[in-house]
């Protein structure tokens, strides 16, 4: 009896996460069969994953007709600068918060989570006032800066986590053979903290490749543009090429799937055992 109830349990859970699943992929299939249609069938209610007369005349028009590259190159700029300062910032406060004592210890952790209490949104106005009076409206270093403001609280609070679950005995035993505070850090600690350095650098990329918000507030030059805002381009008031939008929509979303599907042995380990202390 106890092992039918089991069974059905076990059944149970397949099918939830099936459907979880489905629920999940359809939008994708959906963006990724506009994208395929011609043009005279944008409109179609067909259920069919590839549509008939699938073309991908919409991908040749993207890079072609528009200034999709160039908003990529944007992008990627942006986004790899926020993830490498990201990273140095995060790996290096967070080992400081963990393994040091030093006055404002307490206080400047409080602060840090103070500040994850806050949407970027709220944050957006006084952001904008000190980017303009420093004179980078509309450029790559002020969308930088307001990028890593945002994602560096929660990286610190994620390194120091994981920093804490690595024994003080391997920084003083570094120490103790004679390398410098740095050596310890760089040639021991940090090699164990890498689940930690790619949740890190994948939040840092994440949170500035597909962000939109800031992105409008702070640019305003077309050539400045990042894909979110390109995307907008697509959207006019009167009609919206949903051809360009779903294969634009389709482009942006690679780099981040590419990006989990490699760093995904890497990804569990860093999200809990960053968790277990504070």
């Amino acid at each position: 009896m106890r092992r039918r109830d089991s069974k059905l349990k076990l059944a149970a859970i397949y099918i939830f996460l099936i459907l979880f699943t489905a629920a999940t992929l359809y939008p994708v299939v959906r963006v990724l069969s506009i994208s395929l249609r011609p043009g005279n069938r944008l409109l179609s209610t067909s259920l069919r994953v590839i549509p008939e007369g699938a073309t991908f005349e919409a991908y040749r028009r993207l890079f072609t007709e528009t200034d999709f590259l160039r908003w990529m190159f944007n992008s990627i700029i942006v986004s790899l600068a926020v993830t490498l300062t990201g990273v140095i910032f995060a790996s290096s406060a967070g080992y400081i918060f963990s393994k040091y004592r030093f006055i404002g210890k307490k206080v400047g952790l409080t602060a840090l989570l103070t500040t994850q209490m806050f949407p970027a949104t709220m944050l957006l106005l006084p952001m904008y006032i000190m980017i303009s009076k420093l004179g980078l409206i509309n450029s790559y270093l002020g969308l930088i800066i307001i990028y890593l403001a945002t994602v560096l609280p929660f990286c610190i609070w994620q390194m120091k986590g994981y920093y804490d679950t690595i024994p003080d005995s391997l920084h003083e035993a570094a120490i103790i053979d004679g390398c410098s505070h740095f050596q310890a850090f760089y040639k021991v600690i940090l090699p164990l903290a890498a689940p930690a350095l790619v949740i890190t650098a994948l939040f840092s990329f994440m949170g500035s490749w597909s962000e939109y918000i800031v992105a409008a507030v702070i640019l305003q030059d077309q050539s400045m543009f990042t894909l979110p805002l390109g995307l907008k381009m697509f959207q006019a008031n009167m009609a919206t090429d949903w051809g360009l939008y779903a294969a634009g929509s389709v482009i942006v979303s690679v780099p981040v799937v590419v990006l989990f599907i490699i760093l995904s042995r890497w990804l569990v380990s860093g999200l809990t055992l960053g968790s277990v202390k504070g």
